[in-house]
Order: structure tokens, then sequence, then C-alpha cells
């Protein structure tokens, strides 16, 4: 199968979507398929295409939210590059411009088209309209109109990551078609602590500052409100009053890192709470694998892969109550799951004191991924790619049926 993924994260742009579109070009290519990327460039004037990998870059703008960029136009290159590669299904990973992108391609070549739905763009509208209410409720209702629209009118078949998303489409969205819940998988091998150096991560607690009885925490993610950071730096600050070798690495960048630098600054954290800044991404094991625990506290989640990325590296994990974790984190099992911070606080000082039961956690880690393997993520998106393919012959025939129809009534076939 010839697939061609259009995305307007990839890296070494770094985030969610970025690290599910390059793991599903892994997972396709471990089965034998051909995987073409379309994606926007780091300029406003560069076009690329790398040959071996396969990655297609157009021109892109920023659009002054992160680094994102959304692509400036679509040259005639640009299209007969795509018509060469000769695609069966058309697999896009966003609304913005190269979603919109593939929408005309699959349109103009009659190519099934799937569509992954990666953001709950409804947590993140206060960057619009900047928490004033009445301008906020009408973003909601924007980004419902969109989401169901680019859904409803475009997709041959339609994903979502998790039950959360899921229910999103189905309790407050109304959308009534077929959704198939696939979740994004894991190449586990990368984070396996056994593959890790124990020299280098030695040597990267050593940079931190880190002593044998020191307790790290890790959170891996973006700096941003919707990430609900602040609230480690206030439970951590609680916890150090029981147990002052509670230590948090946040491992991330984002618009709020210098607010947030100083937020520790000024509450005197800084020997507790440290920060790394940007890390590439084929680091990231390393800093999963010095860590004693994950812990986060975002409610704004399609599905949190740094949890799984951590229970691959056999991290127990210290989440709130939402949605998104509970599919990887069982509490007792694998992790453990906070409603309050106060909830949080104990949990992290209990397993701060009692190895026992944070080895008991981390040996179940590993082990409680298997659903989120490279192998059984492939296999699931191809059955949606089947069912596309389907669909759009469905609607293909469709308006042949009308056609035959309307001939028959003029030639006084009543029947």
């Amino acid at each position: 199968m010839r697939v061609g993924l259009f995305t307007d994260a990839y890296p070494p742009f770094v985030n969610g979507v970025s690290t599910s579109v390059e793991t599903l070009k892994h997972a396709l290519e471990q089965q034998g398929h051909t995987v073409y990327i379309v994606t926007v460039g780091q300029d406003a004037k560069t076009y690329s295409y790398d040959e071996e990998e396969k990655v297609l870059r157009i021109p892109g703008i920023p659009l002054g939210i992160y680094d994102y960029r959304m692509s400036s136009f679509y040259p005639l290159k640009v299209i007969n590059k795509i018509k060469a590669w000769n695609l069966d299904i058309i697999h896009s990973h966003t609304e913005l411009s190269m979603g919109i992108f593939a929408r005309l391609i699959a349109k103009q070549y009659n190519i099934p088209l799937v569509h992954t739905y990666h953001t709950m763009y409804k947590d993140y509208t206060w960057y619009v309209s900047r928490n004033i209410k009445f301008f906020d409720l009408g973003c909601k209702k924007a980004v419902e109109y969109l989401s169901k629209f680019y859904c409803d009118n475009t997709a041959d078949s339609f994903i979502v990551p998790t039950l959360k998303t899921y229910h999103l489409f189905r309790d407050e969205y109304h959308y009534d078609k077929e959704i198939y819940v696939v979740p994004t998988g894991v190449d586990a091998s990368r984070f396996y602590k056994e593959n890790g150096s124990k020299l280098k991560i030695a040597k990267l607690r050593k940079e931190y500052g880190y002593k044998h009885k020191d307790f790290v925490l890790l959170y891996v993610g973006r700096l941003a409100q919707e990430k609900n950071v602040p609230f480690l730096f206030e439970t951590v600050e609680k916890a150090r009053k029981k147990n002052p070798n509670i230590k948090l690495l946040i491992v991330g960048y984002g618009p709020d890192e210098e607010k947030y630098r100083k937020m520790v600054k000024d509450k005197k954290l800084d020997d507790a709470i440290k920060f790394t800044g940007k890390v590439p991404w084929q680091e990231m094991p390393s800093y999963y694998q010095l860590a004693n625990a994950f812990i986060t506290a975002s409610v704004t989640e399609t599905q949190g892969l740094t949890v799984i990325e951590a229970l691959a590296a056999s991290l127990p994990v210290i989440c709130i109550d939402d949605p998104a974790f509970r599919s990887a984190v069982d509490d007792n099992y694998n992790g453990r799951i906070f409603k309050t911070q106060d909830e949080c606080v104990d949990i992290i000082v209990s397993l701060a004191s009692n190895p026992k039961e944070l080895a008991s956690l981390s040996s179940k880690a590993f082990p409680s991924i298997k659903k989120f393997t490279l192998e059984q993520f492939a296999n699931s998106v191809i059955e949606v790619y089947k069912a596309a393919a389907v669909n759009h012959q469905k609607k293909q025939s469709l308006p042949n049926k009308i056609i035959n129809k309307i001939k028959s009534i003029w030639k006084g076939d009543k029947s």
C-alpha cells in the first residue's frame, strides 16, 4: 500500500502529533508499506524533498503560536510530485493547512481520505479569546462546527486516539458517523531500561545535581497554560516539607517557560525544580531513565504519549484522573491516579519513602504497554484504511445510481 501522511507537525518539530505521525510512518514501513510525508518546512521560501526518507516539505509561514507554521501555497511542482507517488490512501493529521491540502489532493485524484483528530481544540480557545467568556464561548462553538465539518464532509474514515475524544464527538458534538478508536503506538525498544547507557544516565543525574537519595519526578511536555504545570510546582513544594529529597525535572519548552522559571525562583525552589529546555527527540530515553517516577496534571491531552513513553521506560506514572490517561494507567498497578493536590502530595511522599511499592509499580510498567506496540498500531490503522476504501467506493457509486435513476425516469420508467 502507498500511503501519504499529511501533517503540519513533523520532526525536527517536537510535539505529540509530530511523534504520532513519525511513529505511524515507521510502523507501516515495518510491515512493508511505502509511506510518504507531506509537511510544512521551516521557512517561507524553501521547497525540499528527501528522496530516501520520502519527506516533502512545503514552504511555511509562522502562525505566532509556539513553533507552528502554515504552508503558504501549494506550487504545481508539489502537486505533480504527489501525483507521481500514485497513492492508495491519504491520511491527514491536521485540520489546518496540510489538512486542507490533503482534502484537495484526495478530491482531485479520487483517493480515499482518512483523518485523525489529534488535538482537543476546545481546550486551546483561550489563545484566541484570551479568556474573555463571551468570545471563548464563540470560539468553542466555532471549533465544534469546524471539527464536525472536516470529519463529516471530507473523510471517508475517521480516527480518534482515545475514548476521551470519542465521547467528545459522540456526546458533545453529536457526531453520528462511525468513529475508530486507534491509540498511537510507541517504539518501546527506544525507552527500554536495559537499552540505556548507565554511564550517560549517571552523567545526566550529576549534571542536574541529583544524589542517590533524591527522588526525581519527571514532567515532559509543553510549558503552557493548558498543561497545568504550576500545579506541579505547588505539589512539589508541599511534598518537600515532608521529604526534602523530592525533586522535579521539567523537560520541554513553550511560551510560558520564562514565566515558570521566574515562578520557581520566586518560590526559592531552584534547587528542587530544574528546567532542561528543549531536548532532542533522540535524547529523550535517557531523561526518562534518570527519573524515579513520571508526573502530569494536564487535563487537555487526547492520549498523553509521554505517559506511555514513561511506562515503556519502566517509570511508574503519577497522573491526574483524566480519561486520556485511563487507557494506559491502572491505579495501584503501574502508577497512581489522583484527584486532588493533597492526594498527589500523599502519593509522592509515599512512593519516595517506600522503595518496595515503587519497585512493584515499576516492574509492571513496561509489560502494561503491550497494546501500544508498533505492530498493533499499524494493524489497526490498516483496517481503517480498508474501511475508508470501501466507504470511498460507496460514495463514488452513489452519484452513478442517481444519474441512472434520472435516465430511467427520462425514458419513462416509473419503477
